[in-house]
């Protein structure tokens, strides 16, 4: 035979088996870090809700893409062992679920591994996590909730629902208050959407879980009309029942800036969408997996907000909500 022809079958054999080799090979599957400072329970509606968005652009969890979670269940000191988790085996991306603690916790463990944020109320500009929200300028990008500036909103619900409300009782986490826009809105858009709604907003501090029944006995004493509770800090967000429980136990007309506390009993809330906020991770991930860079990725605010009203809740503390208001809302529980 021809040392040619030899030597030819030889390499094309040769190709031909790292062909097979390389086709033999498994496909690399994306790993996602999910980071959440509550618990399983509290975030599973959320976490679904990526799941199934993610679904609808052809990714499923087990297939085509895995996805690690850490949950640190309210306690902050958690934060930087479960972010070290997801890092050391090199996750393609870490969706972070939560406030400001979450998303520092995660920009302190990489500057390489995109992070996409979502659920958070903090202004991402202002707490240096991005250089602008059109041209984030580094690992971070995803979705900012609007919680504090639409303070005076919900005033205005509150006071349009119960027309004779005159003294409300504010509950604020004042570890909140280590962003500006927190600062704003217990120092300055609140008392300023008060004094036009002729109400009086009396602040209370809830530090720690102790703080609750000092706080409650408190207001109870004064006879406030109303409550107005900030979900900006882990101990409010932790204690839904208890706040909740106490504002039905006092017949308190109560507004919240989400609508998990609705769910829980809550009177109503005025915010975000958070369900089309989690939708909108998919559209970060799939971006990102595709090769584009998050700093290339523009930071996104809310379109979409919605109105609860619990009007069990309603009957139960023997409020009459008016028929226009509830004409507003964009859910309302029976």
């Amino acid at each position: 035979m021809d040392n040619k022809l030899i030597v030819s079958l030889c390499l094309a054999s040769m190709l031909f088996s790292v062909g097979v080799a390389e086709a033999q090979q498994p496909k690399k599957v994306p790993r996602i870090g999910y980071l959440s400072n509550v618990d399983p329970t509290r975030e599973s509606a959320r976490a679904e809700a990526i799941r199934l968005a993610l679904r609808e652009r052809g990714y499923i969890d087990r297939q085509n893409i895995a996805t690690e979670y850490r949950y640190a269940e309210g306690k902050r000191e958690r934060l930087p062992e479960l972010v070290a988790e997801l890092v050391r085996p090199q996750v393609d991306i870490i969706v972070v679920a939560g406030g400001g603690g979450p998303i520092l916790a995660a920009m302190n463990a990489t500057k390489t591994i995109p992070i996409v944020m979502v659920g958070g109320g903090v202004d991402p500009v202002e707490a240096g996590f991005v250089e602008s929200l059109a041209r984030p300028g580094g690992n971070v990008t995803g979705v900012t909730n609007l919680t504090g500036a639409l303070g005076g909103k919900r005033l205005e619900l509150l006071k349009e629902s119960v027309p004779k409300l005159a003294r409300v009782a504010f509950l604020y986490d004042p570890a909140s208050l280590a962003t500006p826009a927190s600062v704003r809105e217990v120092k300055e858009v609140l008392p300023v959407a008060a004094r036009a709604l002729k109400l009086t907003l009396q602040p209370w501090e809830v530090r720690t879980v102790d703080d609750f029944d000092r706080v409650f006995a408190a207001i109870g004493k004064q006879r406030l009309g109303g409550l107005y509770v900030s979900s900006a800090g882990s101990v409010l967000r932790g204690n839904r029942k208890q706040i909740v429980g106490f504002a039905l136990k006092s017949r308190l007309p109560s507004m919240y800036q989400n609508r998990q506390f609705v769910d829980a009993g809550g009177l109503m809330s005025y915010g975000a969408d958070q369900a089309e906020s989690y939708r909108r991770v998919a559209y970060f991930v799939d971006r990102i997996l595709k090769g584009t860079k998050p700093a290339e990725l523009p930071v996104e605010q809310p379109m979409k907000f919605e109105f609860v009203i619990n009007l069990k809740t309603a009957n139960q503390i023997g409020l009459t909500i008016p028929q226009w208001t509830l004409m507003k809302a964009d859910k309302v529980i029976r």
